[in-house]
């Protein structure tokens, strides 16, 4: 699979380590390999189609990351298509929290949505409020894997 098979509004599945997968779209893509991707259960245990998934909504996921694009380059995580319905103005780019567990600083950080990972703001914030932000930094593809195994859990 090479890239530019997907693009903004793109669904795809993600294979789950212990089996079954989650969903995922591509809600906004980098020339540079870097995407925004808002993240769906429940697990399933073959690959949806898009009818089954383009009526979810931006605040029905359980995950939203910047992640990197191996997964989808490889082939590893199966396309299962672009909604032709797709509007970007409904799966807004959000704030991330980072939190420094050296110094303890806490800061809003807010990307530049049609340039990842460019930052346009870094603020400082409090603890609470950076613990219920989507937490800051890109992901490898192995490692959202991973974490989605962890939040779908197995019920078969």
């Amino acid at each position: 699979m090479t890239k530019g098979v997907y693009r903004e509004g793109t669904w795809f599945a993600i294979p789950l380590r212990d089996g079954g997968f989650g969903v995922g779209v591509a809600a906004r893509v980098s020339r540079r390999g870097g995407v925004l991707g808002y993240f769906f259960g429940p697990r399933r245990l073959t690959v949806p189609s898009l009818a089954e998934v383009e009526g979810l909504t931006s605040d029905q996921a359980i995950l939203v990351e910047l992640f990197g694009d191996l997964g989808l380059i490889q082939g590893r995580w199966p396309i299962i298509g672009r909604a032709p319905s797709w509007d970007r103005q409904r799966w807004p780019m959000p704030v991330f929290g980072r939190f420094e567990d050296l110094t303890g600083r806490a800061f809003r950080v807010e990307y530049d949505e049609d340039n990842l990972p460019a930052i346009v703001r870094e603020v400082p914030a409090s603890r609470e409020e950076v613990e219920r932000l989507p937490k800051d930094g890109v992901s490898g593809a192995g490692f959202l894997e991973k974490v989605l195994t962890k939040l779908l859990p197995s019920t078969y």
